[in-house]
């Protein structure tokens, strides 16, 4: 794919977003992962880290409809969407923990979605145990507050301990799958796990599917 594609494929995402409304192009990769996974359904409680500005979010409110809800989290303060609520936080801190608990009281987690990503040094091995970092942190979170047969998405990069999380998911849901949606850079190293249908109970995963990018 020559850079000249590259760049009008960019452009394409860029100005859909502009033209229908979303924060940022982002907004279709998870448009794309919920056209080919159907992870989130209406009425669901969604949890969103990494939510800035706020195109996640939004898809995920479409989808929910008015009885649902969406938590969105980030370091970023990010602008109302109605039917929405958002937590300036880190979600590596107890403290965020404990605000996300108080906004969604009593109700159960549905669906947990992470498109969060570390602050982007060059290095290419240290952005990539720190997005596996902040992976680790949304399942530890999951783990704790998804219901039964709940599902979540989560961005990483490439790289060597993959592997390792992609076997800890594994361990707590049916189903692992590593996705790149076409929303998604072509040169980019991010990739998405889907997990789907969370076990609570220890063992029955089934085993690791191949990469799924098409």
């Amino acid at each position: 794919m020559t850079r000249w594609y590259r760049e009008r494929k960019r452009e394409h995402f860029y100005r859909a977003a502009k033209k229908e409304g979303y924060r940022s192009r982002a907004a279709y990769k998870l448009k794309q992962i919920q056209n080919r996974f159907h992870v989130i359904r209406k009425g669901d409680v969604v949890i969103d880290f990494g939510a800035a500005p706020g195109g996640w979010s939004q898809v995920a409110r479409e989808i929910i409809g008015e009885k649902g809800l969406v938590v969105g989290i980030d370091l970023q303060p990010i602008k109302p969407i109605k039917g929405a609520i958002f937590i300036v936080g880190d979600i590596t801190k107890k403290e965020t923990i404990e605000k996300i608990k108080e906004k969604i009281g009593n109700k159960k987690v549905d669906v947990i979605i992470s498109d969060m990503s570390p602050n982007i040094s060059g290095n290419y091995s240290l952005d990539h145990a720190n997005s596996i970092w902040l992976a680790e942190n949304a399942l530890d979170f999951a783990k704790k507050f998804l219901k039964n047969n709940g599902n979540f998405i989560c961005k990483v990069f490439e790289g060597e301990l993959l592997k390792e999380f992609l076997n800890k998911a594994k361990a707590d849901f049916e189903v692992v799958k590593l996705h790149s949606p076409p929303a998604s850079r072509k040169s980019s190293s991010e990739i998405y796990v889907i997990a789907k249908i969370f076990k609570k109970t220890e063992g029955g995963a089934e085993e690791i599917e191949q990469s799924d990018n098409g």
